[in-house]
C-alpha cells in the first residue's frame, strides 16, 4: 500500500492511498488508538453513496450531512453541526470523520478544531482536489463573504485515507477540475510528472494509488518544512491561487469549480513567470496543454470585471501589511515566492486571461 508519512513530531500522522480503503477505515482509524463516539461529516452528495457503508463500520458514530457546494463553508453551517454534534451526545472524546471533497474536508476540520476546543478528526477524501492536495496538511477553515478560506486554523488530521475507488461516482467535470491542483504540483515540485499526466485520458476516473501518493508527498514534504506557512516555503502551494482565488471569489460560490478558477491563476502566474523570471514559453505551453487536455477554462470571461477580480483578491491572505507575495515559476518544477510583482502586473495578467 502507498503510504505517506507526515513527520510533524507529535502531529504527525500517514497517509494511505489504495482501491478500497473506504471498506476498512474503521479497523484502521482503530488503529490509530481513536476512541469514542465518531461524528461523520459529509454532503448530500457523497452521503447517497458512502455514508452507510462507513457508518456501518462504527458501534457509536452520528451523520451529519450539509448541502453538497462551496456555500456549506460557512460559520452559519460550522455553528450547525456542532449544534447537531452537541445534541447527538458528542464531547471531547469524540473524534470526527470528514467523508467527500474539499469543501467537507475544510468544514469538518474547521469544526473538529473549535469543538470543545479541539478533538480529533480523520480525512476520507473523495474528490481529485481532496485525494491529491487538501486532505493533508492541516489547512482548515470556511469563507467570508469577502473571500475563501479567510476564517480558519491549522488542524492536522489524525490519519487520512485516500480509495481511488471513491472517484467512480464524481460526475466528469468535478473530476478533471482537480487535475489544476496536480498540475500545479509538477510546476512547482515535479517536472517530470507534466510527462505523467499528459498520459493520461481524462475520462478514465480511475487514477493510479502511486500517482495520488506522489501528489501527496509533495505536499507533505512542503508541510513538513513549513506547517504554518511562516518560512514562506509553504506559500510555494499557492502557485496559481492568488488570481484564482479572485476568480472565484468574483462569482457567487459555486459558479466556477476551484479547480477550473486555479487553472486561469495557472494561465495568469505563467503570463507573469515569463515576464519576471524569462520563464520558457515553451515551458509555459507544455502546462498550458495539460490544463486544456483536463478541459480546464484558460479565457476568462468578460462578464467578471477586472476590478472586481482585483478587489477580492486584494483581501486574500497572500497580500500581508499591503504586501504581494506572488508565486512564479523559475524552471520546470522549481518555483519561488517573488515581491517583484506589482499590482499593475496582476492587473496585467487579469487582462492577459481574456486574450
Amino acid at each position: 500500500m502507498p503510504t505517506v508519512h507526515v513527520n510533524l513530531a507529535d502531529r504527525s500522522y500517514d497517509i494511505l492511498v489504495e482501491d478500497g480503503l473506504l471498506d476498512k477505515a474503521g479497523e484502521l482509524i482503530a488503529a490509530t488508538g481513536l476512541k469514542g463516539k465518531a461524528a461523520i461529516i459529509t454532503d448530500s452528495n457523497v452521503a447517497a453513496h458512502y455514508a452507510e457503508k462507513l457508518m456501518s463500520q462504527f458501534e457509536d458514530a452520528s451523520l451529519h450531512t450539509v448541502r453538497a457546494g462551496e456555500a456549506s463553508k460557512s460559520m452559519l453551517v460550522a455553528a450547525e453541526v456542532c449544534g447537531e454534534m452537541n445534541r447527538a451526545g458528542h464531547d471531547r472524546g469524540s473524534f470526527i470523520i470528514a467523508l467527500g471533497g474539499g469543501v467537507v474536508g475544510d468544514l469538518a476540520g474547521f469544526v473538529a478544531a473549535i469543538f470543545y476546543r479541539g478533538i480529533p478528526f480523520v480525512q476520507i477524501p473523495t474528490t481529485i482536489v481532496s485525494q491529491v492536495d487538501s486532505s493533508a496538511g492541516g489547512k482548515t477553515g470556511v469563507n467570508a463573504s469577502e473571500g475563501k478560506n479567510l476564517i480558519g486554523c491549522f488542524h492536522q488530521p489524525r490519519l487520512v485515507i485516500v480509495d481511488p475507488l471513491t472517484l467512480d461516482t464524481l460526475p466528469g467535470r468535478e473530476y478533471r477540475e482537480g487535475y489544476a491542483e496536480a498540475i500545479k504540483h509538477a510546476a512547482i515540485r515535479d517536472a517530470a510528472m507534466i510527462d505523467d499526466l499528459a498520459a493520461l485520458d481524462p475520462s478514465d476516473q480511475h487514477p493510479s494509488a502511486d500517482l495520488l501518493a506522489r501528489n501527496l508527498a509533495i505536499k507533505a514534504r512542503v508541510v513538513e518544512e513549513d506547517e504554518q506557512e511562516t518560512s514562506g516555503v509553504r506559500a510555494l502551494l499557492n502557485f496559481g491561487h492568488t488570481i484564482g482565488h479572485g476568480i472565484e471569489a468574483s462569482l457567487p460560490y459555486g459558479e466556477m469549480l476551484h479547480g477550473e478558477a486555479i487553472s486561469l491563476g495557472i494561465r495568469a502566474a505563467l503570463f507573469l513567470s515569463e515576464k519576471i523570471n524569462g520563464f520558457p514559453a515553451e515551458q509555459s505551453q507544455r502546462i498550458l496543454s495539460l490544463l486544456e487536455n483536463f478541459q480546464l477554462p484558460l479565457t476568462l470571461p468578460d462578464s467578471i470585471p477586472t476590478d472586481k477580480v482585483m478587489d477580492k483578491l486584494s483581501r486574500d491572505k497572500k497580500f500581508t501589511g499591503g504586501h504581494i507575495k506572488f508565486v512564479l515559476l523559475t524552471e520546470p518544477g522549481a518555483a519561488e515566492v517573488s515581491s517583484k510583482v506589482t499590482l499593475e502586473d496582476i492587473r496585467e495578467a487579469v487582462e492577459h486571461l481574456r486574450s
